[in-house]
């Protein structure tokens, strides 16, 4: 069966929801989904300080995991237009994989959250996704298949490139029923092209 990782990294919480969404969709393809996150690279009173959520349940994802799936969505928030450097350095460890091509050829995606609705989504999502094509992943995006997106009667994430959300400037806005639905809609097209893809 079709094995799916979605590996994220959550400050506050908004993007850990939207992985939880993004997994119900690949269930509902039909493919098996595992739910993993990367480590804190913060100090821990940094985080504390910052009132992080430390309490999130996922395990901690290893490097040499992800060849054991056949397709890897990746959620990170947005830090000054691009990925957080803890997702970053998680990615950075993975030469050895690329090195042996043990991602060519899996299926990717991407999703993310801002402070504001300019706040680099897109470019955040680039920023992952041009990892995934070195890796030679094959990439599936939130296609306007989700009308949700196009929504103007209430302020919404989403993007051709991947689910996302707006989380507020200071995080007061959790995922709307719309961004969690465009995460449900990308990961059910994930788990339907890694089925077709890898049975």
């Amino acid at each position: 069966m079709a094995k799916v990782l979605v590996l994220y990294y959550s400050s506050y919480g908004h993007i850990e929801s939207m992985a939880g969404a993004m997994a119900e969709g690949v269930r509902a393809a039909g493919a098996t989904v595992d739910i993993k996150r990367v480590p804190e690279t913060a100090p821990e009173e940094v985080a504390k300080s910052a009132h992080f959520k430390l309490d999130q349940s996922a395990p901690i994802a290893k490097v040499e995991e992800l060849a054991d799936y056949d397709a890897i969505i990746i959620g990170a928030p947005t830090r000054f237009g691009r990925m957080p450097s803890q997702m970053a350095a998680f990615l950075d460890q993975a030469g050895g994989l690329w090195m042996r091509g043990a991602l060519n050829g899996k299926v990717g995606g991407a999703f993310t959250s801002t402070a504001t609705q300019h706040g680099g989504q897109e470019a955040t999502l680039f920023s992952i996704i041009a990892n995934l094509l070195h890796f030679g992943m094959t990439i599936v995006g939130l296609p306007y298949s989700y009308q949700g997106q196009m929504s103007l009667d209430e302020i919404v994430g989403g993007s051709p490139y991947g689910a996302t959300t707006i989380a507020g400037g200071s995080g007061q806005r959790q995922p709307s029923e719309i961004d969690l639905g465009g995460a449900r809609h990308q990961g059910e097209l994930v788990g339907k092209t890694t089925i077709k893809l890898f049975g």
